[in-house]
C-alpha cells in the first residue's frame, strides 16, 4: 500500500550541497504550487472534489536553480534521491511558468507525479514554508542566519535557534458493532465525512489527546485504543497519527463551530469519503474491510 508523503528508502537527506550549482531535480514552488511539466488530462476523474482536473502524468524540471530567469527567494538543498541531487526553491508570487510547464497544487499531483518525487515534494514545501517564516528572530527581531551543518536558522544576537517543526495531530476512527463514527467539518466538500482528528496539546499523550478530542467533538467516550499508522501531512506542517478505537458510551453531540454533523454509519452504507491521498481514507478503508470480513464469517 502506498503511503503518501513518506520519504522513499533511497533518499538521503542533507543540508549542504556537496558542490556549488549541482544539477539535479528541482522542486520549485510559487507559494504552495509546484512547477511541473504536465501530460494531457486524465480520463479517470479524481475522487477528491477539490481537484477539478487531473493530468495523466507530471514531471519535475531538472538542472540548476540558477538557470531560472527570476532570482529565487530561497534555494534549499534537500539531499540525494539515489544518485540525483535535489533542490527546493521558491520563486516570487506571480512568476509565470516557463513554456511547457505549469504551477500545480500537490493534491492535483497525487498519483500522477512519480511516487518518490511526490513524497519529497511534501517535505520540500514544508522546508520552504519554514525558511520563509523564520527570516527574523521570534524573540528579538534580528535577521537569522541559516546554518551549514544542520537544518536550522540562528539569531546572531540572542542565539535563539529555529528548527523545522511539525504539529502532531491524532486521528480516531471510532467503531461499534457494524458501524463507524464519522464527522464532517464545515470546510469539507458537501456530503463528505471523515474520521475525527485534533492536535495534541502540551503535556498530553497521544491516547489522552484522542480521548479528549473525541469527547469534545462528538460527546462520546472510547476505549481499546489501537495504533494504525502515521503520515506526514504538509497541509500545512503536521504529522497525522491514526488510531482505531471502540465506543464505550455516550450519545453523539457535535461540537458547535467545529463539527457540522456526525453520525454512525453502517459499514456497508458509507458516505462520501476523503481522497485516497489521505491517511483518513486508508484508516477507514482498512478498518471497514476488517469489520466487513468479520461480519461475513460464520
Amino acid at each position: 500500500m502506498r503511503i503518501a508523503f513518506h520519504s522513499p528508502e533511497n533518499y538521503v537527506p542533507a543540508v549542504q550541497a556537496p558542490e556549488a550549482h549541482v544539477d539535479g531535480l528541482l522542486f520549485v514552488f510559487r507559494g504552495d504550487q509546484l512547477l511541473v511539466e504536465l501530460g494531457p488530462p486524465s480520463a479517470t476523474p479524481s475522487d477528491d472534489p477539490r481537484v477539478q482536473s487531473r493530468p495523466s502524468w507530471a514531471r519535475l524540471p531538472a538542472g540548476r536553480v540558477s538557470a531560472f530567469e527570476t532570482q529565487p527567494l530561497r534555494d534549499l538543498y534537500l539531499g540525494r534521491l539515489g544518485e540525483v541531487h535535489c533542490h527546493a526553491a521558491e520563486l516570487p508570487a506571480h512568476t509565470p511558468a516557463p513554456p511547457g510547464m505549469a504551477w500545480q497544487g500537490l493534491r492535483t499531483l497525487f498519483s500522477v507525479l512519480d511516487d518518490a518525487h511526490f513524497a519529497l515534494a511534501g517535505r520540500a514545501i514544508q522546508f520552504i514554508d519554514w525558511d520563509r517564516n523564520h527570516q527574523f528572530c521570534g524573540r528579538c527581531g534580528t535577521p537569522t542566519v541559516a546554518q551549514a551543518n544542520e537544518r536550522s536558522r540562528v539569531c546572531p544576537a540572542c542565539r535563539l535557534s529555529a528548527y523545522p517543526r511539525i504539529s502532531p495531530a491524532v486521528m480516531a476512527l471510532v467503531r461499534r458493532e457494524g458501524q463507524v463514527l464519522l464527522g464532517r467539518s464545515p470546510h469539507f466538500p458537501p456530503g463528505m465525512f471523515s474520521a475525527l482528528a485534533g492536535f495534541v496539546e502540551p503535556g498530553e499523550t497521544l491516547e489522552q489527546c484522542l480521548a479528549r478530542e473525541v469527547q469534545e467533538e462528538v460527546g462520546v467516550s472510547v476505549g481499546n485504543i489501537q495504533y494504525f499508522e502515521s503520515q506526514p501531512w504538509p497541509f500545512p506542517n503536521s504529522l497525522m497519527i491514526a488510531f482505531v478505537c471502540d465506543w464505550t458510551g455516550g450519545e453523539i453531540r457535535p461540537q458547535e463551530g467545529e463539527i457540522e454533523d456526525a453520525q454512525w454509519f453502517d459499514i456497508f452504507q458509507l458516505p462520501q469519503l476523503p481522497s485516497k491521498i489521505s491517511i483518513a481514507r486508508r484508516l477507514i478503508d482498512a478498518v471497514v474491510a476488517q469489520m466487513r470480513g468479520a461480519a461475513h464469517r460464520p
